[in-house]
């Protein structure tokens, strides 16, 4: 039988056993990246990897890593973190304190960037709400550790500020901007939303999104803004039709909460 005959079946048995909703995902980009992990593992059919899921804890933690999108760095389009850090100065100065959530925050490297802005700035929060899927990931993003690549857009300034580098080329970030992050589990598709937010990141995630389920974290967000607050999107997630979402675009990839 073809992925796509099975596919249904296999969408059904991973909400049912694993809590992940894969419909909400574009269907050929999870065939492929199921197909993928599927040809590592070893195995032939859905069926096959089902059950490979069900017994073996580690191939269970293997495809939830696989299929959760994990491609972030410090300051990714950094034109555009320029631009956002203009409107979050501003908003600094119209509001007593910020809440800011980063979602789907990955390794970390999203909210760091933001604290590290904040700081930069002198600009007094909340500690940031950083969320993710995947407890794996959110274990490395408290851990504060990573490779160059990883900060390769960090102005030196920042990076000798910031980080300390360890024998093995490892990169620490500092105890002061780590305090700066709260992480927790989230799933965007299913869990209850941030409220009264001022300040709202979220970057290349919903373009793996189908249409619905991508227009519903929109809705989402935009509900949990407070009017005036803004929402900050990656650089290929132009939000068509914002204003039925009660948002109005302000600046590239950049939306605010209409009043």
């Amino acid at each position: 039988m073809t992925m796509a005959l099975n596919f249904e079946f296999f969408n059904q048995w991973v909400h049912t056993k694993l809590g992940v909703e894969l419909s909400a995902y574009k269907e050929k980009q999870m065939q492929r990246r199921i197909q993928n992990i599927m040809e590592n593992e070893n195995v032939q059919t859905l069926e096959q990897y089902a059950q490979l899921l069900e017994r073996d804890r580690e191939a269970k933690q293997r495809f939830l890593e696989h299929i959760t999108i994990n491609v972030t760095e410090f300051y990714r389009n950094k034109e555009l973190f320029d631009l956002f850090e203009k409107h979050l100065v501003r908003l600094a100065k119209e509001n007593r304190s910020l809440k800011i959530w980063s979602a789907a925050c990955s390794i970390g490297a999203e909210p760091y960037t933001l604290a590290m802005i904040l700081k930069k700035n002198q600009i007094r929060t909340t500690p940031i709400i950083a969320t993710d899927i995947d407890q794996t990931i959110l274990s490395k993003a408290r851990e504060g550790i990573y490779k160059d690549n990883e900060i390769r857009n960090l102005p030196v300034n920042e990076k000798q500020l910031y980080f300390e580098k360890d024998e093995k080329n490892l990169y620490h970030i500092s105890p002061e901007i780590k305090r700066q992050v709260q992480f927790k589990k989230h799933d965007l598709l299913k869990d209850r939303y941030e409220s009264n937010c001022q300040v709202i990141v979220c970057r290349n995630v919903t373009i793996y999104f189908k249409n619905d389920a991508r227009d519903a974290v929109y809705q989402k967000f935009a509900d949990a803004l407070v009017p005036g607050g803004i929402l900050f999107t990656g650089a290929t997630e132009t939000i068509n039709y914002c204003e039925n979402f009660g948002l109005k675009k302000i600046d590239s990839f950049i939306y605010e909460k209409m009043s």
